[in-house]
């Protein structure tokens, strides 16, 4: 197994995704990247004298890190793409943004002008390959997004080269990206270091189908850094793929996993928090051993990439807090709902959707969510 490590500062309802895979088969050759030292992390001390009293040491607060999630977000598809992306997700860049050091978010597509894609000239099969120009990055940077995830079944859409170029469109507006096979991505944030690994049922990502590799890819990040988020994109496709089955999930005939199996393996492993997406609805949360688990995040953005109909359109941003030993303190759910093209807004009945799938489907494990969003331990 190769093991890139990037240390630097800091599809859709795919009406068919039947060329996401098959296409693109082999697996692509990936560059390592250069890591770099390990930043300590300790707790301050302070004292205070008084005239009557010898001075006592005073442990500092301990340090918690924020997370925010989406979904799915792609912009467009060239040529069909906004026409102004630079407000795109104004709309909710306040919930995004909120007391959240770090904002993560699956790129669901490419970044690049590789010519050439999967779908080749093929008739007779709906196929769909996404990019959008390489100078969007720093769209995804200014609404706030520090981590973009690659491992999914369109990143490879325009091959090595439009993976490449993903990558390096990615970094050059200073966000970082994850999920190539092997990769740990670590932020520092108030001295605490968090490592994504990010997972996908295909060659060209983390392979989740490839449970003893995950496991040995998640504990490595776990020695690595005090906080681990693991991503999957895991389960089948479509609206009536908003429960977990806790079986092997077939789309098209793919595999694409089991989602709860692969989930409760990454947190026996080390992680910290299960994020997920690739279903294109909300899934619902459990919490296991004591760690949250978001089996989806829905779609988050596409303008006409995805379709928007019935629960398609409710999508939701998920704020965790963690410890600076990665234990669960606080969450919450921020609805929003797809409008016009899919284009984000405050909104929608994510709250209520979720809470309800999360108690058909785990039961005394769910995650309890209030109707203002918050989640709690069961």
């Amino acid at each position: 197994m190769r093991r890139l490590r990037v240390i630097a500062g800091t599809g859709a309802l795919l009406l068919l995704s039947a060329c996401s895979a098959t296409a693109a088969s082999t697996a692509p050759a990936t560059s390592p990247s250069a890591s770099s030292a390990a930043a300590a992390q300790a707790g301050a001390q302070s004292a205070s004298a008084t005239p009557l009293a010898t001075a006592q040491p005073r442990s500092a607060p301990a340090t918690s890190v924020t997370i925010a999630a989406v979904g799915d977000t792609m912009l467009g598809n060239t040529p069909d793409l906004p026409p102004d992306p630079a407000s795109y997700y104004d709309a909710v860049k306040t919930e995004l943004r909120h007391n959240a050091q770090i904002v993560f978010g699956n790129l669901e597509g490419t970044l690049t002008t590789a010519p050439g894609n999967k779908c080749g000239a093929s008739e007779g099969i709906t196929c769909f390959a996404f990019r959008d120009p390489p100078s969007y990055a720093r769209y995804y940077k200014d609404a706030g997004f520090t981590v973009l995830n690659d491992a999914n079944n369109h990143s490879y859409d325009f091959g090595a080269a439009g993976q490449a170029q993903t990558v390096t469109s990615i970094h050059s507006v200073g966000m970082k990206q994850t999920g190539l096979p092997g990769e740990i991505t670590t932020v520092t944030v108030k001295g605490v270091k968090v490592a994504f690994v990010a997972f996908a049922p295909y060659n060209w990502t983390a392979n989740l189908l490839n449970l003893p590799a995950g496991q040995a890819l998640i504990k490595q990040a776990k020695r690595e850094a005090s906080v681990v988020v693991v991503y999957m994109h895991a389960g089948a496709e479509g609206a009536d793929a908003d429960h977990v089955t806790g079986r092997e999930e077939i789309y098209l005939g793919e595999d694409r996993g089991n989602p709860e199996a692969f989930a409760h393996m990454a947190i026996d492993a080390g992680a910290s928090l299960v994020l997920a997406s690739g279903p294109h609805v909300l899934r619902g949360m459990q919490f296991y051993k004591g760690h949250l688990i978001a089996y989806s995040l829905g779609d988050f953005a596409n303008y006409g990439d995805f379709a928007i109909d019935g629960d398609l359109d409710t999508s939701a941003i998920l704020h965790v807090t963690l410890s600076s030993a990665g234990s669960f303190e606080s969450a919450r759910i921020y609805p929003v709902l797809l409008t016009g093209k899919g284009e984000p807004s405050p909104g929608g009945g994510a709250v209520s959707f979720i809470k309800g799938l999360s108690q058909d489907d785990f039961g005394s494990s769910a995650a309890r969510i209030s109707s203002s969003g918050a989640i709690t331990r069961p």
